[in-house]
């Protein structure tokens, strides 16, 4: 499971301070280099939060002594995801509240060193707005270590040729959380696809529907089915306007071979039909 072992086990540790040496070995000179990391634990582990708070500190004070021994920029990236220890906007701010205080003197040097890896479908699944969340985060001094460009399922819950559709995307390789918006804007969420598909019907308020399987970014499914595209393209125009924000990008698909059938292609299709949309949502901008 991607959980475990989690920022609470040394294991965790050995294992991220190895992809660090690697990572110092292999980059170019004077070039940054990146690891991403999961949200701290799982929320439902109930994991002792100091304990990750203590971890990370002490890794960045590895990767801080790495960095200056191979001359590179090395940054850790915490990616918040639903239903991890941390998983939205509000919740990550409050973690690296906690992070840095609990840093004292060596806060400037963990600024440096942890920050957050932004993953488009995550932050779109916890209806965050991404110029919202990406100005919050950077004016708490949380640095943007990597960005993830994926999208997610969007559904109207009342819908049921909708769920009917869903159906198909229920498969169990990856973990595929349910998050329902209320009017409120109270969310109710599910483990997987198939909790969601158990529960109680979505009530009145409820009006929207998000699913953690990552959609190609070129891809709009067949109606009734929808996804959270437009996040990734917010983020991108934010790039556009502050290009040094971030220097870390990765197409984050990976879910081409569990895609139905009718949404399946040959996989350099998909990696190549995907970059485009890409360099079509940034070159016009940019060469304007």
């Amino acid at each position: 499971m991607v959980y475990r072992p989690d920022w609470t086990d040394p294991a965790r540790y050995a294992y991220t301070l190895d992809l660090f040496h690697i990572l110092a070995e292999l980059l170019p000179t004077g070039k940054e280099g990146s690891v991403s990391t999961l949200p701290g634990s799982f929320k439902a582990f109930a994991a002792d939060d100091a304990l990750i708070v203590q971890n990370l500190i002490n890794i960045a004070h590895e990767i801080e002594h790495l960095s200056i021994k191979s001359g590179h920029d090395l940054h850790l990236g915490l990616e918040p995801e639903p239903l991890g220890h941390f998983e939205n906007t509000i919740e990550t701010l409050a973690f690296f509240e906690r992070l840095f205080s609990a840093a004292g003197e060596s806060a400037e040097l963990v600024r440096r060193r942890i920050g957050v890896n932004y993953d488009t479908c995550h932050f779109a699944l916890e209806f965050d707005d991404c110029l919202e969340s990406l100005s919050l985060l950077r004016a708490a001094g949380i640095r943007i270590s990597k960005v993830h460009l994926s999208a997610a399922i969007e559904i109207d819950p009342h819908d049921e040729s909708a769920i009917a559709a869903l159906q198909s995307f229920a498969e169990p390789t990856y973990l595929h959380q349910v998050l329902l918006l209320s009017a409120n804007g109270s969310i109710r969420r599910f483990a997987d696809l198939p909790d969601f598909f158990a529960a109680q019907p979505a009530s009145a308020e409820e009006n929207v529907a998000r699913v953690h399987f990552h959609i190609p970014l070129d891809t709009r499914p067949a109606p009734p089915l929808h996804t959270t595209q437009d996040h990734a393209r917010d983020l991108l125009a934010y790039w556009v306007m502050n290009p040094d924000f971030c220097q870390h990008f990765e197409i984050e698909t990976y879910t081409w071979g569990v895609l139905p059938d009718q949404m399946q292609r040959p996989l350099a299709e998909h990696i190549a039909a995907e970059y485009r949309w890409v360099f079509q949502h940034i070159l016009p901008t940019v060469h304007a």
